[in-house]
């Protein structure tokens, strides 16, 4: 963690020591004053609620100063106060400086789809040989990616950091805080579109990564994704390295194969060299992410046996892709955290080969598409009686075009269920389930479908 004196902070952040002791340790930062710790600084952030209103909170947890927009009454005068004119300003200023000081080099990641993903597997394999700053959790927009830097220890060698963005601008304000030596796009697809008018759009805005790139920087690219090249087509800054199942992908899967429960092999080929993998993945899109940090591990110098070396422990992310299996036979592939058109008729197809007694789709509404939402949910559907699922049951309203679709194609609609919102599924789910089911649950993050996997782990017996 970055320890700082108070009176650097101030300096740093370029604001004004109100009050507190200058040569007071600063040894923690945080937005959170549930998550302070003692000889944390506090920054109040506005945003959906006003950080000023949790200062007083933050100083009773034994924070040791706070960075403010606006005075705050009521507090001890040795408790640090950080006068600034914006404190998320702040926060990108101390998180920049901080890490131009440092040598640490910073893999970027963004993407559509992936990119926590993307971010695990890449800091699992360069662990191997460095010390590896990564983004916890989805840390990856401008409040994540600052704090992200701040807890940087002088051992760390590399940032892998989540480049998320909603908006045009968004992943460009990160590069000005983090310019990466390396940038990854892990592929482009119809997400956020309630602020994009088009998938040209999205590509443009991702395309801020490599503009915000060092000089000399390595694009880390998805070669299977035309977008994605289209984009990058003209990268001068460094090398690019295309990740993917095309001919011409310096890395890539060839000789895919699924094996049920199993998981998936095919060979991997890195710059010219193979190695036959046999990994735990149920659902093939994950291997796109491999590859991604297979080619970031070898811009790093990792050999092809180190790197398949590492593949046998593979961290999972929680709600992104995790099996569980219950008494009586019971699985659930709990990919709850999130969901768009794309991931979603990945993860349909690859899961469609999986044996089961019956293969029950737990589906909810798609977010943030924009105005042809409907249209989206209803072309996905049509995927779902070709996969050879059983039973589809929706959450929300959007999801109800899925069923629609799936109808449109054949699906019996006798086998569809509908529910407004996670928590009505699950006294229903509970008695509807039997031995031998195959669940997958799949929805946007506005819908919490982890309520569903968190009911279904307490009720029913490893």
């Amino acid at each position: 963690m970055t320890e700082l004196f108070l009176a650097q902070a101030a300096q740093l952040t370029e604001g004004k020591l109100l009050q507190g002791n200058p040569e007071i340790l600063v040894s923690s930062y945080t937005f959170d004053s549930r998550n302070v710790a003692p000889g944390a600084l506090f920054f109040a952030l506005k945003d959906k609620r006003d950080g000023h209103e949790f200062v007083r909170d933050a100083c009773q947890k034994g924070a040791a100063a706070a960075c403010v927009s606006q005075r705050v009454p009521g507090l001890p005068p040795d408790f640090g106060l950080i006068l600034v004119d914006n404190t998320l300003d702040a926060l990108h200023k101390l998180a920049e400086k901080i890490l131009r000081q440092s040598s640490l080099k910073v893999v970027g990641i963004t993407g559509s789809i992936g990119k926590t993903s993307t971010k695990e597997f890449t800091a699992r394999l360069l662990s191997e040989k460095f010390k590896v700053l990564k983004s916890p959790g989805n840390y990856n927009n401008q409040i994540g990616v600052p704090i992200t830097i701040l807890s940087l220890n002088t051992c760390d060698q590399i940032a892998v950091l989540e480049m998320g963005m909603s908006r045009p601008g968004e992943i460009k304000k990160l590069t000005q805080i983090a310019p990466p030596d390396v940038a990854v796009i892990t592929g482009i697809a119809p997400v956020h579109l309630e602020f994009f008018n088009g998938l040209e759009e999205i590509a443009q805005a991702k395309r801020e990564i490599l503009e915000g790139a060092r000089n000399g920087a390595l694009a880390v690219l998805n070669g299977d994704d035309p977008l994605v090249r289209e984009i990058a087509s003209d990268y001068s800054k460094g090398r690019v390295i295309f990740f993917g199942q095309r001919q011409d992908c310096l890395v890539r899967a060839e000789n895919l194969k699924h094996h049920g429960y199993q998981g998936i092999s095919f060979d991997l080929i890195l710059a010219g060299q193979k190695a036959n993998l046999r990994l735990p993945f149920l659902n093939q899109a994950l291997v796109s992410n491999l590859l991604a940090a297979c080619a970031v591990s070898l811009a790093f110098g990792l050999k092809l046996e180190e790197i398949s070396g590492a593949l046998s422990n593979l961290p999972q992310s929680e709600h992104r892709g995790q099996l569980l299996e219950f008494k009586n036979g019971i699985k659930i592939y709990d990919d709850s955290y999130n969901s768009n058109p794309v991931a979603l008729a990945a993860v349909l197809q690859s899961l469609g080969p999986i044996p089961a007694r019956r293969k029950i789709a737990i589906l909810g509404d798609m977010l943030e598409l924009g105005p042809s939402e409907l249209d989206f949910h209803r072309e996905v559907g049509k995927k779902i009686p070709e996969y050879g699922w059983s039973i589809l049951v929706t959450v929300g309203q959007r999801a109800k075009f899925l069923a629609k679709g799936a109808v449109e194609n054949g699906f019996n609609s006798a086998h569809i269920y509908s529910f407004s919102e996670a928590p009505e599924v699950n006294d229903w789910l509970i008695n509807f389930i039997q031995p031998g089911d195959f669940l997958l649950i799949k929805g946007s993050r506005g819908l919490a479908l982890e309520r569903i996997v968190a009911f279904l782990r307490k009720e029913m017996e490893v």
